[in-house]
């Protein structure tokens, strides 16, 4: 997206942009993390689950557990494609989870049950994230064409429109922390005490879980840097 834009604010100036080593430190953080939850993932899915169970049978049994049984289990195409719906009351589980008896499908599983607790017991960082998505979306989408037409045409409040809207994206991914760090909290306590995985198990899934969240920390820090990065910018552009 970055240099999809480089014409507009002039190549050459774009290609020199000092500002550019944040946009870089972010896609190696984003690099490092998505290699490590990929290399994790392959690891666990090797390790068979000592009870059995696929990734569909360990989300009804956790779904049940947590006293939900509203929720529809559905296979999606994909690998780690896999999601909660709270609008259909949907899992939908991905190929690489959904009948796989392996650890790491098991408790990628029960982490999507953990968002449909959440949306069961009306957990409020998941209440305002769901709220968030559309203004979220809006600002992803705009936030740089926008910046950079404020640039071209020398339109300071163009500018300033531009890093608001992508701070209503960075808003976004800073409120899924909680609830993508809370979904797994509940997943690994109730397949833990719900004996579904073993304690040995319990290892493997924690390290799946921590690296997956790893990627989410990331992704915010990497969009903080950018923004980091359009401030300085705009401010650089006042002074020219």
């Amino acid at each position: 997206m970055l240099l999809s834009y480089a014409g507009y604010y002039g190549y050459g100036r774009m290609y020199y942009d000092p500002t550019m080593i944040l946009a870089l430190i972010g896609l190696v953080l984003t690099i490092i993390a998505s290699s490590r939850v990929n290399a994790t993932f392959a690891k666990y899915n090797k390790v068979r689950c000592m009870a059995g169970l696929t990734g569909a049978q360990a989300a009804e049994k956790v779904l049940h557990m947590a006293g939900i049984y509203d929720v529809r289990i559905e296979h999606v195409s994909g690998n780690l494609t896999d999601h909660y719906d709270p609008r259909d009351k949907v899992l939908r589980l991905s190929d690489s989870t959904y009948g796989s008896t392996s650890v790491a499908a098991v408790c990628v599983a029960a982490h999507e049950c953990g968002h449909a607790v959440q949306d069961q017991k009306q957990y409020g960082p998941l209440v305002l994230r769901s709220t968030l998505v559309p203004v979220a979306n809006i600002g992803s989408q705009l936030s740089w064409p926008v910046f950079f037409a404020g640039l071209i045409f020398s339109l300071r409040p163009l500018v300033t429109v531009g890093i608001v809207l992508f701070c209503l994206a960075v808003l976004f991914q800073l409120v899924t922390l909680p609830v993508e760090f809370n979904a797994s909290s509940r997943a690994l306590e109730i397949l833990d005490q719900g004996g579904i995985l073993g304690s040995t198990e319990m290892d493997g899934a924690r390290k799946v879980l921590r690296a997956a969240a790893m990627t989410y920390v990331a992704a915010l820090a990497s969009s903080l840097l950018q923004l980091l990065r359009l401030i300085l910018i705009a401010r650089r552009n006042d002074r020219d």
